[in-house]
């Protein structure tokens, strides 16, 4: 589910429903709810400015101090305490419609504000999951916390306000199931990257280009990439995970399809298979090195060696 390196240069690795896993170097530690994990399903690993680790499961949050897990309870909050600091470390909730923010002290559950597109969402598919469920969240280059949900696209908070892009190629408004927005990277250009063929000029926003709602938006979307295999009516135009390494090129994860590399200019593919056959892949992450780290439903974690990804053995 999740590759992390801390800044001691430790490997975690979380999985689905078999705990977390801590690799030095040189041996792994496996643990799980028997050594206080609050559930072997983790889905987030974070670490604060003190090296404290974070692991949040699909039953709550815990830290971890170097020895022992402590589970982190929620602040009761009238006001939900929507605030934007450096430090705070932001995560995604079970909780339908909240986030978390934990300061260092307290841990807030944050509502997301209702929007037009998500009560009407909900007013026509009133037995479908939450749509302003969060799959991930990511930090900007100018300390901005952006959200990728389920249904109604990524919406960023600056501080004051919550600003919604919630154009076609990253909405799911329909019946069936839904991929929603799983990973967000910032490029070199300082364009985001919201799991789709289009980015989006938001601080660098020039009038040449505009959005499908109108011109007055906060961000103009450009057809850029298209389909990775080239193809003008491919499926290969929504991705699970977007990283950029040290020299800034662009690493898709699709699902079945394996990894993908831009560089601006050129596309390059490496398949990713066992077996001669294609594995299902799910998160992208570069290490401290720059290496890229690549975490799969069913096969383990995989490394990229400088012209395949290889399954990571001891």
């Amino acid at each position: 589910m999740v590759v992390y390196q801390d800044t001691k240069n430790n490997y975690w690795f979380g999985s689905w429903q078999d705990g977390l896993y801590k690799y030095d170097g040189k041996s792994i530690i496996h643990y799980t709810t028997k050594e206080g994990l609050s559930s072997d399903r983790v889905e987030e690993i974070k670490e604060d400015k003190l090296g404290n680790i974070y692991i949040n499961t699909h039953e709550g949050l815990c830290k971890y101090n170097g020895k022992h897990f402590v589970t982190i309870t929620e602040t009761i909050s009238i006001d939900g305490k929507w605030s934007l600091h450096p430090d705070d470390l932001w995560f995604k909730s079970s909780k339908p419609r909240h986030v978390y923010r934990y300061d260092g002290i307290n841990l807030y559950s944050l509502k997301i504000p209702k929007t037009k597109l998500g009560e009407d969402y909900v007013f026509k598919h009133p037995n479908n999951p939450d749509p302003y469920a969060v799959y991930c969240n990511y930090k900007d280059s100018k300390g901005n916390i952006w959200f990728g949900t389920a249904v109604l696209g990524v919406f960023r908070y600056n501080g004051k306000s919550f600003d919604w892009i919630s154009e076609q190629d990253v909405t799911e408004i329909h019946d069936g199931p839904s991929n929603g927005v799983r990973s967000i990277a910032e490029d070199k250009n300082g364009d985001f990257w919201f799991n789709t063929e289009y980015r989006y000029s938001v601080y660098n926003k020039t009038s040449s280009t505009k959005s499908d709602i109108d011109d007055t938006t906060f961000y103009n979307r450009v057809k850029n990439i298209g389909c990775l295999d080239g193809k003008k009516d491919g499926d290969l135009n929504e991705y699970l995970s977007i990283t950029k390494d040290d020299n800034n090129n662009l690493w898709i994860a699709v699902y079945l399809h394996g990894v993908w590399k831009y560089d601006g200019e050129k596309i390059h593919h490496y398949p990713v298979q066992v077996n001669s056959k294609n594995i299902p892949i799910y998160c992208l992450y570069k290490d401290n090195n720059g290496d890229i780290w690549l975490g799969t439903h069913e096969n383990g974690a995989f490394k990229f060696n400088g012209q395949t990804f290889d399954k990571f053995t001891l």
